[in-house]
């Protein structure tokens, strides 16, 4: 809890700090009164920045959330600002040094016998939604894909893009009137179930890609794999296939991968191989046929009730800010120690920000196993990424520094607070399905789609989305939710965003009240009763990682 400490115009996280955080913008000869201590600010101090709380000396250590998070490059005054010029990324060494690690259980008292109302599946897994899945083995097959999803979509009654239509329309009928063109109205985005004719069906997704052919065969098969997981998600009710035929990524390939994955799969699969059909019409018209029976089978299933036990939650920031850290990160951190003491599993990705926290993670870890899968992955992703003169400590875009993200380990740290305090049961890699209940690191990068891409392929059924600058980003399978760091960008970007953490800045919300806002909104999001405003917007963003260099 660190409402008491927010009354005042800054922060600091640990007690081993020396950088405090400003909560809101400082001017420069401003005196701050820490610890007993007065500091007069040297120089003007934006909100989320940082500022030492010492005099320091090139090579002195900078720690924040009591670790390692850079060194000074040349002497620093009291009160003096953080930048990129005199501080550099630094980390500690890290080592798997046994496991006993003792976790202290969130009150759930409030969430006991609470439900949600999902998909149940044949296999046990419950979905929080209920797609129809398009999925092509080759980029051949995109141009078929966007024929039969305008078809489909407008038809059917779930295009996002209707209303631009209408508004395109109105556009040129007030010019051709000779009226004002910018007098024409757009109306918000709404989840218009009336015009469905599936009401179980919450949607047709389409899982365009430019993978398939033409790269390497490690690229197919990491792609196979990918393809195979979305079919196999709880979230999807049925799925529909495209092939080309000649393309590296062949259909038994896929077939083995979904096999392989669950070997009881019998969802609603049709698959169409363009070179062994008359004609392009014919496929595009064949394939619609056989999907519209799919769904009238899938809108026979409906929700029903199950234990919170039953979710499966990714944990994902982009677009971060020096407020992530502090608000929203630690608030969903909250609330996946919830649900892990309920009973659930948490992912947590982004291996590139999870650099300098990497000890406390490893201390956690419930055995050797576990914690050296994890250094394997981390070591070899970062080498990868140094072979080619690159390396995590350039994870942070220039958005991220603008606001208070001075160096990697900073941006890490913060972002690790995603994951709450449980201990972690396992370790996956990329596409690997989740098995255990608790909190699971998945390894993909940081880049925000092929995140969010890769942890709906382990098995989230649901995504918390923090975000400080803004990002459109949500998935075609899992459902997204944005949670703002600061009410300023909730504000803002009202459309994009569902939860506002900024409380937590202001002090007027702890960060346990905010996590378990944060879970109440998960539950009526997993039961259908809320859409996130990702899945309103059409925000299906899916890229596969290619296994090359991506942080």
């Amino acid at each position: 809890m660190i409402s008491d400490t927010l009354q005042q115009p800054f922060l600091k996280i640990h007690p081993d700090d020396n950088v405090l955080v400003a909560l809101k913008d400082l001017s420069s000869g401003t005196s701050i009164f820490y610890e007993n201590n007065e500091i007069s600010l040297h120089d003007n101090i934006s909100a989320k920045h940082k500022f030492f709380v010492k005099e320091m000396n090139a090579g002195d250590d900078v720690i924040m959330y009591g670790v390692l998070v850079g060194k000074v490059q040349s002497a620093v005054k009291k009160g003096q600002l953080m930048t990129t010029v005199n501080t550099k990324h630094a980390t500690t060494n890290y080592s798997y040094r046994g496991s006993n690690y003792q976790w202290r259980k969130p009150d759930v008292s409030k969430f006991i016998g609470k439900t949600f109302n999902g998909y149940k599946r044949n296999d046990g897994r419950v979905g929080t939604a209920n797609y129809w899945l398009f999925i092509p083995m080759v980029f051949c097959e995109n141009r078929n894909l966007d024929v039969i999803k305008d078809a489909m979509l407008s038809e059917l009654g779930y295009a996002v893009s209707d209303k631009y239509k209408k508004f395109t329309r109105h556009i040129f009928d007030s010019y051709k009137r000779g009226g004002d063109i910018y007098n024409v109205d757009l109306n918000p985005a709404t989840d218009d179930k009336e015009k469905r004719y599936f009401e179980n069906v919450d949607g047709i997704k389409f899982l365009n890609h430019n993978g398939g052919c033409g790269g390497t065969r490690q690229d197919a098969s990491t792609l196979s794999e990918l393809l195979a997981a979305y079919a196999d998600h709880p979230n999807v009710g049925g799925v529909t296939v495209l092939s080309l035929g000649c393309q590296h990524l062949q259909i038994p390939d896929f077939k083995n991968d979904l096999k392989n994955r669950n070997p009881s799969f019998n969802k609603p699969l049709y698959i169409f191989e363009q070179q062994h059909m008359s004609s392009e019409e014919a496929l595009v018209c064949e394939a619609i046929r056989k999907t519209f029976i799919g769904l009238t089978e899938i809108n026979k299933q409906k929700r029903q009730t199950a234990p919170l036990s039953e979710l499966c939650i990714g944990v994902k920031c982009g677009g971060s800010d020096g407020f992530s850290g502090i608000s929203a990160n630690p608030a969903v951190g909250y609330t996946s120690d919830l649900l892990v003491a309920l009973g659930g599993k948490v992912l947590l990705a982004e291996f590139p920000e999870l650099c300098g926290a990497e000890q406390e993670l490893i201390d956690r870890c419930v055995n050797k196993d576990v914690a050296e899968k994890f250094i394997d992955l981390m070591e070899s992703y970062n080498q990868m990424a140094i072979n080619v003169g690159s390396g995590f400590e350039m994870n942070p875009s220039p958005g991220n520094i603008k606001d208070g993200l001075i160096t990697d380990a900073i941006k890490s740290t913060g972002a690790a607070r995603k994951g709450g305090t449980s201990p972690i049961v396992s370790v996956l890699d990329y596409t690997e399905s989740v098995k255990t209940k608790g909190l699971s690191l998945v390894c993909t990068p940081g880049n925000d789609v092929e995140a969010t891409t890769g942890k709906a392929a382990s098995g989230a059924t649901l995504i918390l989305f923090t975000t400080g600058l803004g990002t459109p980003t949500g998935n075609p399978v899992t459902p997204t939710i944005k949670i703002a760091t600061n009410s300023a960008v909730a504000r803002k970007m009202s459309d994009i965003i569902d939860l506002d953490s900024g409380a937590i800045i202001t002090g007027e919300k702890t960060i346990e009240e905010m996590g378990e806002e944060i879970l109440d909104f998960c539950i009526e999001v997993a039961s259908g009763n809320i859409i996130p405003k990702a899945v309103l917007l059409g925000q299906d963003d899916f890229i596969p990682w290619k296994r090359g260099v991506s942080l």
